[in-house]
């Protein structure tokens, strides 16, 4: 019972770590200012995004000031996309490496200083997937693309769990590694302190005799 419970709580972080990875973000960025996002994806694992800066008045074209710079960059400090003064754009890659891969926004020094409106939307995994492209307006088509789609997330959460199994492993021998160096730590720190002791006995005693008390 305790095992299958385990397994569900699993189950649902799985769950939760990709519905995080399909939502899109909305947020507000100020002239001359950096903001970072962080993802964290597994190696193998294909991952695509756009970003968007929100024109204020779509009436007349984005002004200079709502241009953007943005750079992904892997947990290693590889680069995987970068832009320049930009309204728009999108990335596509399929990571190589393992770890936080970070985009970072940098919006344009403008005077006075201006706050720009970012839509960012970054899929990894199966919701890197246009699924919407492939179905198909047959019912024995849409069965189909819906079975596909099953079998992808069954994959995509199988990979996960194994991937936390690891990164689980990982701190636990991080975990392991530490606690003995702080028992070799606190058993330096035992034998200093034992010998400070002595020490200050030692002198003790020799200034007491010196004293003629003892």
């Amino acid at each position: 019972m305790v095992l299958r419970s385990q397994n569900l709580w699993t189950f649902l972080s799985v769950l939760t770590l990709l519905s995080h990875v399909s939502q899109s973000l909305h947020f507000e960025l100020r002239s001359g200012r950096t903001k970072c996002i962080s993802e964290d994806i597994k190696s193998n694992s294909m991952t695509v995004g756009k970003y968007t800066v929100v024109n204020p008045n779509e009436a007349h074209p984005s002004p200079p000031s709502h241009k953007i710079s943005i750079r992904v960059t892997s947990s290693y400090g590889n680069t995987y996309h970068h832009a320049e003064d930009v309204e728009s754009g999108q990335f596509a890659f399929t990571a190589v490496e393992a770890g936080d891969y970070m985009a970072c926004f940098t919006a344009s020094d403008h005077k006075p200083e201006e706050t720009l409106s970012i839509d960012f939307d970054w899929r990894t995994g199966i919701y890197s997937k246009s699924w919407t492209s492939v179905a198909k307006k047959s019912q024995v088509e849409v069965m189909e693309f819906e079975v596909k789609q099953l079998i992808e997330t069954v994959n995509s959460i199988h990979d996960e769990m194994f991937y936390l199994r690891d990164r689980e492993e990982e701190m636990q021998k991080l975990n392991r590694a530490t606690n003995s160096k702080m028992a070799w730590l606190s058993l330096l720190s035992l034998f200093v302190c034992l010998g400070v002791a002595g020490m200050q006995f030692l002198h003790l005693k020799t200034f007491l005799e010196k004293k003629k008390v003892i």
